[in-house]
């Protein structure tokens, strides 16, 4: 199947958490240079998470955009996700029973999974990008990431009921009529 696949798309993801665990974010940007170098820029976020789910599911948003089997190679900062396809993690913790080395179960088992289900569909290219290093689309793909986490943290202070600019309740005390 994988040497059938002749479209090639880059796809830059990150993920954001602050604190970690907390409030998250993820962003993706799909490029496919066959199309004119058509991009599409991908982010969402989660109100309880860490950076490392975050991560894995920018890469699992991402792979889930694409219509159809295609060539990937995905530019990340997180060595978590990258090593655990290219230094054999992967392979290890099935092998184990979904354990670590040091017989704990694998953090994020239910994200490792459905990556794998995307992975197996797609012949993919892990690469790991230094973060904060001037790449422009490791940049954008922080700010989108970024970006989404404060959404949710003001989507959740809101509903709340405080004020996302002060801080702030809205909460208001019953008037009396005297």
């Amino acid at each position: 199947m994988t040497s059938q696949l002749k479209d090639v798309v880059e796809m830059y993801t990150d993920g954001a958490c602050d604190p970690n665990p907390g409030v998250g974010g993820w962003a993706a940007i799909l490029i496919s240079p066959k199309h004119n170098h058509q991009r599409r820029e991908l982010s969402g976020g989660e109100p309880r998470s860490t950076n490392n789910r975050m991560e894995l599911t920018a890469a699992i948003m991402g792979l889930k955009a694409l219509k159809r089997p295609c060539r990937v190679r995905v530019h990340t900062d997180s060595q978590y996700l990258q090593k655990a396809f290219t230094a054999g993690w992967l392979a290890k913790w099935q092998r184990n029973g979904w354990l670590t080395a040091a017989r704990k179960p694998v953090e994020n088992q239910d994200l490792w999974r459905a990556l794998l289900e995307l992975a197996a569909i797609h012949q993919i290219e892990w690469r790991w990008v230094m973060g904060h290093a001037s790449d422009p689309l490791n940049e954008r793909c922080d700010e989108l990431a970024v970006q989404a986490r404060r959404k949710v943290a003001s989507e959740q202070r809101r509903s709340n009921g405080e004020d996302y600019s002060t801080g702030l309740s809205h909460t208001r005390r019953p008037y009396r009529l005297r």
